[in-house]
């Protein structure tokens, strides 16, 4: 079974109780927390190595760092194949942090988007950018609304209340 199998099983316990699946999730989200604070302070750093290597020297358990590298993924600069990594998988964490803070914008991760070592990173107007970036990706404009009067969208050139129209009716 892969390593990322492995987390999913992990992640998923359906014989978990609430209690149980909400303290798993605090728990990672704590360690989390945790890591990406590291990582900020020290942003100028390429992380590399094994994964095992990696995962030992930030002082994770291999089934939930995989779900990091999972959760980080898309914030690299050259992503991983999730799914293809084994215990002597190379990894290299060069972040884009613009793409990360973008990424814990859209995961709703307060715990991460706040962390006070942002500021080093990333200067206020940035990630005052970022996050109206991110709010205006979330900003759903309607199409307009095809009138009766106004010509079939499908093609036919009939009117609409002649044609689509009707079966609305």
């Amino acid at each position: 079974m892969s390593l990322y199998q492995e987390w999913l099983d992990l992640a998923q316990d359906p014989s978990r109780s609430d209690k149980d699946r909400e303290q798993f999730w605090n728990d990672y989200f704590e360690k989390e927390k945790d890591l990406y604070a590291l990582l900020l302070k020290d942003h100028e750093t390429t992380w590399f190595g094994s994964f095992d290597t990696l995962a030992e020297g930030f002082g994770w358990e291999k089934t939930h760092f995989i779900g990091f590298l999972d959760g980080i993924d898309s914030s690299l600069r050259t992503p991983i194949v999730i799914e293809d990594v084994d215990h002597d998988t190379e990894i290299t964490l060069d972040i884009d942090f613009e793409k990360l803070l973008f990424n814990m914008y859209e995961a709703k991760a307060p715990w991460l988007y706040e962390l006070p070592e942002w500021e080093d990173v990333l200067p206020e107007e940035i990630r005052a950018n970022i996050y109206k970036e991110w709010k205006a990706s979330k900003i759903f404009v309607a199409e307009k609304k095809v009138g009766p009067n106004d010509p079939c969208p499908c093609g036919s050139g009939k009117k609409y209340k002649k044609c689509c129209g009707r079966a609305a009716e």
